[in-house]
């Protein structure tokens, strides 16, 4: 019989703070800034990772950061997530433990990631034996590419109103449409899909017909969580780092940089995308340059 899921807390946390600024013309005036705060996890009451976040889903954030690194294997396997912002810790309570707590644990290597920005170095071990869906199977168009691109310009969010936050947001598609199933933003782009990797696990929600949308660049450590969770495609607001595109290429995702409105570049995994120029926006013809002064 298979146990129950997991029990959760539903902490939650103010997301903004006002305050008081003095803009370019000398007046005064109210803003809201971004809400950080830090999370301490403990794993039966080991203490874990220390986060820092926006606090928006922090049991989901939880439940990601414990998949995404690989020490729990099953959702299933987790009793409870008990969070209490009075002291800014969440208290994790395994079914069994975890096996060899210590060793999994102990090797860190620092990446770029922000928020939390660490991956344990097993991960890199394991790069390989991710399987994700064939490119026939998986796949974007250029009308999704812009109907997702569209659905996040038009997304309210505590960027809009404060900056300073990374979104990443979960996308079904289809063969010319792409539906929004969620979006996170927290302090961190690695919290932000975190907490959508919670939030699969606990639904049982797959990636194979999914795309991931974040603000942040698309470094080693966002490739490698996107294939974790099997998602084929990436598009970020943002660039990419030679490590990024390197373990992309390898694993055959398909990776949308600098992607706005009706721009983007494609910088991997060009078989999973079907594109149609005839939609993008009319290209700028170049200014000659002057050779002469105006009379």
């Amino acid at each position: 019989m298979t146990p129950p899921l997991p029990r959760l807390t539903a902490a939650r946390a103010p997301q903004t703070h006002s305050i008081s600024v003095l803009d370019e013309h000398g007046q005064r005036q109210q803003v809201s800034i971004p809400a950080e705060r830090a999370l301490t996890v403990f794993v039966d009451k080991r203490e874990l990772v220390t986060l820092m976040t926006l606090g928006a889903a922090p049991e989901l954030l939880v439940l990601g950061y414990l998949r995404n690194q690989r020490l729990v294997d099953s959702v299933h396997d987790i009793e409870s997530v008990t969070l209490d912002w009075d002291v800014g810790a969440a208290a994790v309570k395994t079914r069994a433990g975890i096996d060899d707590f210590d060793r999994k644990t102990a090797h860190r290597v620092v990446t770029t990631g922000c928020g939390q920005g660490t991956v344990f170095g097993g991960l890199m071990d394991e790069i390989d034996r991710v399987d994700l869906p064939a490119p026939h199977q998986a796949r974007i168009s250029q009308r999704g590419l812009y109907a997702l691109l569209d659905a996040m310009r038009r997304q309210d969010s505590t960027y809009k109103s404060a900056g300073s936050v990374h979104g990443c947001a979960l996308f079904t598609l289809t063969p010319d449409d792409a539906r929004l199933e969620l979006f996170v933003e927290d302090v961190g782009r690695h919290n932000a899909i975190d907490t959508i990797a919670g939030w699969m696990w606990l639904q049982g929600v797959g990636g194979a017909d999914k795309a991931f949308y974040t603000t942040g660049r698309l470094t080693s450590e966002m490739v490698i969580k996107s294939a974790q969770m099997g998602v084929p495609i990436v598009v970020s607001r943002s660039g990419i780092t030679q490590m990024g595109h390197e373990l992309a290429t390898r694993l055959g995702l398909a990776l949308f940089g600098r992607a706005m409105n009706k721009h983007f570049l494609c910088y991997s995994g060009f078989e999973r995308f079907d594109g149609d120029a005839a939609l993008a926006a009319p290209a700028t013809a170049p200014v000659a340059p002057r050779l002469t002064p105006p009379t």
